[in-house]
């Protein structure tokens, strides 16, 4: 549920590793901005921001939305650091509500940023370099001023000592420096990116005089200084958050947020079992709840308070883009740096058997790192993409020139003897022969085994039907279930064989790439390339996607990178479901408009106090734990 808190930026998305499917920016009409930009109050990626310099509000804000009442959210594991921006320690759900950005992207418009902290923005013709002119009126909420020094010690600290991604994120901008009273400049490598100005005004603005004395690398559960529209009022470590509305919040009366913000007070409970958060929501002892499970979502919801309309439950579909969740190889294991072996296994995962089975028909198979988009590739590679594709021929799987990718399927009945036999003879190319019902290394004897490791307890029902697949090979694949803590630390260490996790994507793809897929990043402790390539090809590719001049070229470059990943078989593709299912206790209104992406009702809710009143007088909601 993190990711649904603020609409979040990329970079935010990718530094917050592991949480659930974000909410994504999505493609911008052709045609990237050109010349030079003064004093802008917003910048597109490509054409012109929607909104106006005089725009009163969003479109998917009520500006007379009333401020006050409480929302209590739920979400699983533990917490033990309020310290958002460093691998250390896992940090507690809504950390976002207490920082601001130089930009923020609005929910119903594409690759667009209005200046928040910014007052403006200025880009140069050639895109070397953007200058932010910060608001005279924009304070932390200790009432000091944001500076650019703050800007400045933001920006190199996080490179220096932030989690990894900002290190690759940021690694094409030279310097930050103050260029007037209140501008600051980012300068970059060379010119031709488009994308970064948009990127740095997504940089989480930090308190510099706060963090004088503080080590930012530790992990620490004292409150800390921001200037967004929350505080934290409390602290319960591993239990409870709660985070108070900022009255005299500096940026309240911004256009961009007017309508914006609406609850006095913010609560996440943390449950450790799924089932018991569920039936918890269910008694009332929250509010709200983003439901993934399709099981639960099918049968988990016939109680009379559904049946009554004291619970409403929504189906809201989105444009919102979606990645890659699947099973990651670690191809640092000796095992899996065969690639007959992971696609063996990819032919012994019987998705069409869980979709009916388990997930009651509710998903889509993701089939491509871009699923869910234009950016994901089909058929076979267009001109465009041959340009990119064919200085790299017999660098990159011959396939990706003669065959269009397709996963390896089955008719749902759980009879899946013609995969298995090609399965077998794939492992049997790659040196395992089965002998006595155990796969075994025909030079060695040593029996296949291998670990996947999983940090949600219910998720152990979805793997064990692949595990019996996995045994009908001769395969001994076993479950490790650790906390959100020990998940993160071997994660983080890249000490596991397999794991289930997402990559989540925008449409319009960048510098992240590098993180996700770049040789430099499989090393590097922390990275988003859990699964270890370390391909100069695929290097290339995400410098083509970086580089490209145009929608056009961006598309064309995406859907070769795209081709090349899927060819390289170093996932299991899992499924994805293209709607926005929510359950909440009927005491909320949102305005009539609803956003294009994403469903951000902390931003744009509020507490209708009749429904309020009305819910209270049926049923006294109780305190389940």
């Amino acid at each position: 549920m993190e990711a649904l808190v603020r609409r979040p930026t990329r970079a935010g998305i990718a530094a917050r590793f592991g949480f659930l499917g974000a909410v994504l920016l999505a493609a911008a009409p052709a045609g990237a901005f050109e010349g030079a930009i003064t004093g802008a109050h917003g910048i597109a990626m490509r054409g012109e921001p929607k909104y106006g310099p005089d725009f009163q509000h969003l479109d998917y804000a009520d500006p007379a939305a009333p401020k006050a009442g409480e929302i209590k959210l739920a979400v699983p594991n533990s917490y033990d650091s309020l310290n958002l921006f460093i691998l250390r320690g896992q940090p507690a759900a809504g950390l976002n509500l207490v920082y601001q950005t130089l930009t923020e992207s609005p929910a119903d418009e594409p690759i667009t940023e209005y200046g928040v902290i910014a007052e403006t923005i200025d880009v140069p013709a050639d895109r070397s370099s953007v200058s932010f002119t910060l608001r005279p009126q924009a304070r932390w909420n200790d009432g000091k001023p944001i500076t650019p020094d703050d800007v400045i010690w933001s920006f190199e600290t996080l490179k220096e000592k932030g989690q990894p991604f900002y290190r690759s994120y940021y690694a094409d901008v030279v310097k930050a420096e103050r260029t007037g009273e209140r501008r600051v400049t980012f300068t970059f490598k060379g010119p031709g990116n488009t994308e970064l100005p948009l990127i740095m005004g997504q940089l989480p603005v930090l308190p510099k005089h706060y963090w004088q004395g503080r080590d930012f690398a530790a992990s620490t559960l004292d409150p800390p200084l921001g200037s967004g529209p929350y505080k934290i009022a409390e602290v319960q470590p591993g239990r409870s958050i709660s985070y108070k509305r900022v009255e005299d919040w500096w940026a309240r009366d911004l256009p961009f947020f007017r309508g914006q913000y609406n609850f006095d007070t913010v609560r996440f409970d943390y449950y450790r079992d799924m089932n018991v958060m569920v039936e918890a929501f269910k008694a009332g002892a929250f509010d709200l709840r983003i439901e993934n499970s399709a099981k639960n979502w099918a049968t988990a919801y016939d109680v009379p308070a559904v049946r009554d309309g004291r619970i409403v439950r929504e189906e809201i579909h989105t444009e919102d883009p979606h990645g890659m969740q699947a099973f990651f190889f670690n191809t640092r294991r000796p095992l899996f740096q065969d690639k007959r072996v992971r696609i063996a296994l990819n032919y012994l995962f019987d998705f069409e058997w869980l979709n009916k089975n388990i997930f009651f028909d509710q998903y889509k198979r993701t089939n491509s790192f871009f699923a869910n988009s234009e950016l994901a590739s089909q058929g076979l590679p267009s001109p465009a993409e041959l340009k990119l594709l064919e200085p790299l021929r017999g660098r990159i799987p011959e396939e990706v020139f003669t065959k269009e990718f397709k996963l390896p399927a089955t008719d749902g009945s759980g009879n899946i003897r013609s995969n298995l036999r090609v399965a077998l003879d794939l492992l049997k190319e790659a040196g395992w022969e089965l002998k006595n019902q155990q796969l075994v290394k025909a030079a060695t004897g040593e029996r296949m085994s291998f670990e996947i490791l999983l940090v949600q307890a219910d998720f152990d029902r979805i793997v064990q039907p692949y595990l019996r697949n996995l045994e009908r090979a001769g395969i001994h694949a076993t479950v490790r279930i650790v906390d959100s803590a020990q998940y993160q630390n071997r994660v983080n260490d890249f000490d596991f064989d397999m794991i289930v996790s997402t990559a989540p994507q925008s449409l319009s793809p960048g510098n992240e790439q590098r993180d996700f897929w770049g040789s430099a990043a499989a090393d590097e402790r922390g990275s988003r390339n859990v699964a270890g390539i370390k391909d100069p090809a695929v290097d290339t590719l995400i410098d083509a996607v970086i580089a490209a001049p145009d929608r056009d070229g961006q598309i064309a470059a995406t859907r070769a990178l795209d081709r090349e990943l899927l060819w390289s078989w170093i996932v299991i593709p899992q499924w994805y479901d293209d709607r926005i299912k929510v359950a909440y206790w009927n005491r909320f209104a949102h305005p009539a408009t609803m956003s294009r992406y994403g469903l951000p009702y902390l931003q744009t809710w509020w507490v209708d106090r009749d429904k309020e009143a009305k819910l209270a007088g049926g049923q006294q909601r109780s305190e389940v734990r």
